[in-house]
């Protein structure tokens, strides 16, 4: 699974959720990271890599010849954009089942929008509800702050 999705017939297209992807730590080639090195880079643990490999939210990630995991810079994509879908507030099943559908090819596009068109309308209520509270918070900020600069007047 990666977020490079192509067909003989398409020349690959990129699927990030930012306008630009981060950086990656090694060029294309070289990009063999152990799982100490992907946690330090994308601040998840260890246990939550093997979660997410276990769950079915992760593709399968090679082996070195003594077992080690080894991550490319198309995991550490996928792990960036899993962390957009989990700051949404997509449900792990959710995230595993976009997971599945990217696995099972192209012909899950239009399921793959309707998910992530789902989670935006979401996350576009939660900004309203935020922008809701924010609005109380600076009402209640700026009473206090006036009762204050009366009570100094007195």
């Amino acid at each position: 699974m990666t977020l490079i999705e192509s067909t003989p017939a398409r020349p690959a297209r990129t699927d990030i959720c930012a306008a630009a992807p981060r950086a990656h730590p090694r060029p294309e080639g070289q990009d063999r990271y152990t799982i100490s090195e992907v946690v330090a880079f994308t601040g998840l643990t260890a246990h939550t890599l093997r979660w997410y490999e276990r769950i079915g939210l992760m593709p399968h990630v090679d082996r070195s010849h003594t077992g080690q995991r080894r991550f490319t810079n198309r995991d550490l994509d996928w792990l960036a954009f899993v962390g957009k879908l989990r700051l949404t507030g997509m449900p792990v099943a959710d995230m595993v089942r976009y997971a599945e559908m990217v696995r099972e090819g192209e012909h899950t596009f239009e399921a793959r929008q309707e998910l992530l068109e789902q989670t935006r309308r979401d996350v576009l209520a939660r900004m309203a509800e935020l922008q809701d509270t924010l609005a109380v918070l600076d009402y209640k900020i700026d009473f206090y702050a006036d009762a204050r600069r009366a009570s100094e007047r007195l």
